[in-house]
């Protein structure tokens, strides 16, 4: 990871970016959050308490979160890490919004992660612009 660290240290990053010692901390207390929430909606799956299409979206933004670090750190690919940070915004909408009729706090309990991705998607998509 160290020449991937270097790779993504040298690009050009707008001056609103955040120190990387930031990234650790506040993805593990996100990893929580998801941890618990996901955890519960696959309970709520597995005991029948809610259809498949309402899980979907949680399964669909674990692999997009997961690839995002192979685009950016494994391919060192601007452009993919940006379409896949897109797609871990739409299924993170798209899972707020389908889990809440059957469990409110699952929705909010996204609200840090959903800030946190909203953020991310401005900054990748602005480092991807600046490194064309």
């Amino acid at each position: 990871m160290n020449k991937a660290y270097n790779w993504y240290s040298q690009l050009i990053k707008p001056t609103w970016s955040p120190p990387s010692w930031l990234f650790g901390p506040v993805w593990t207390f996100l990893y929580v959050l998801i941890a618990i929430s996901y955890g519960y909606v696959g309970y709520l799956f597995l005991t029948k308490k809610i259809p498949f299409i309402v899980i979907l979206p949680f399964i669909l933004n674990l692999v997009f979160n997961f690839s995002f670090t192979y685009f950016q750190f494994g391919l060192k690919n601007n452009f993919l890490s940006a379409v896949d940070i897109l797609l871990v915004l739409s299924t993170l909408i798209w899972l707020t919004i389908a889990i809440y009729p059957y469990a409110h706090w699952v929705t909010y309990i996204q609200i840090p992660y959903l800030a946190w991705v909203s953020f991310a998607t401005v900054l990748q998509l602005t480092i991807t612009y600046l490194n064309r």
